[in-house]
C-alpha cells in the first residue's frame, strides 16, 4: 500500500511541475499544448485552488507570483517522507 501512495504522490508532484513549466511559455488556443494545459489544470486545481484561497499570489512589481504550487509540492514532499518513500 505505501508503494502505491508513493507512486501517486510522486506522479501528482510531477504533474504540478509540468504545469508550472508550461505556464512559462505562451500557448495559442486550440493548440495541443493548450489542451495539455487544460488537462493539467483539471487534475491539479482541486488541490491548488484551496491553497490559493488561503495564500494569495504575492505582488512583485507589476506581476504576481503564485506560490500555491510551491506549497503543494513542499507538502507532498513532506507526505512522501512521512509515508517512507
Amino acid at each position: 500500500m505505501p508503494a502505491i501512495i508513493c507512486v501517486l504522490l510522486t506522479l501528482y508532484i510531477v504533474l504540478i511541475v509540468i504545469r508550472v513549466v508550461l505556464t512559462w511559455f505562451p500557448t495559442s488556443p486550440g493548440s495541443p499544448v493548450a489542451t495539455i494545459n487544460r488537462l493539467l489544470a483539471s487534475l491539479t486545481d482541486p488541490v491548488l485552488a484551496p491553497v490559493r484561497r488561503v495564500i494569495p499570489p504575492i505582488r512583485l512589481g507589476g506581476a504576481y507570483l503564485d506560490i500555491s504550487s510551491i506549497v503543494v509540492i513542499f507538502g507532498g514532499s513532506i507526505l512522501l517522507s512521512l509515508v517512507g518513500c
